[in-house]
């Protein structure tokens, strides 16, 4: 049997994944309700998905407020359909 990613079996990594596979970026906030997380427990994971490179993360402003965008990278992608893949071996489907 395939090894399930531990980076990705986390289950706000997972969520965070499962989102941005599904749509081209999303901002912290959008994130942190959709996952209904903590933004700090929220910004931890951001931080080791982005270490890992599968995802990247821009700072900026909109007007004066700060906004923090991620997508996911073509290693991100990669892993996150490895894991499916290593799920599914588990399920046999």
């Amino acid at each position: 049997m395939k090894e399930l990613n531990p980076l990705l079996h986390s289950q706000l990594r997972l969520a965070v994944m499962s989102i941005l596979m599904n749509v081209e970026e999303a901002d912290f906030v959008y994130l942190k309700e959709k996952t209904e997380s903590t933004a700090g427990n929220l910004s931890v994971q951001l931080d080791k998905l982005s270490n890992a490179g599968y995802i990247s993360v821009e700072k900026g402003f909109l007007g004066r407020k700060t906004r923090t965008v991620c997508r996911i990278t073509d290693m991100g992608r990669q892993a996150f359909e490895e894991y499916v893949e290593a799920l599914k071996s588990y399920l046999n489907l």
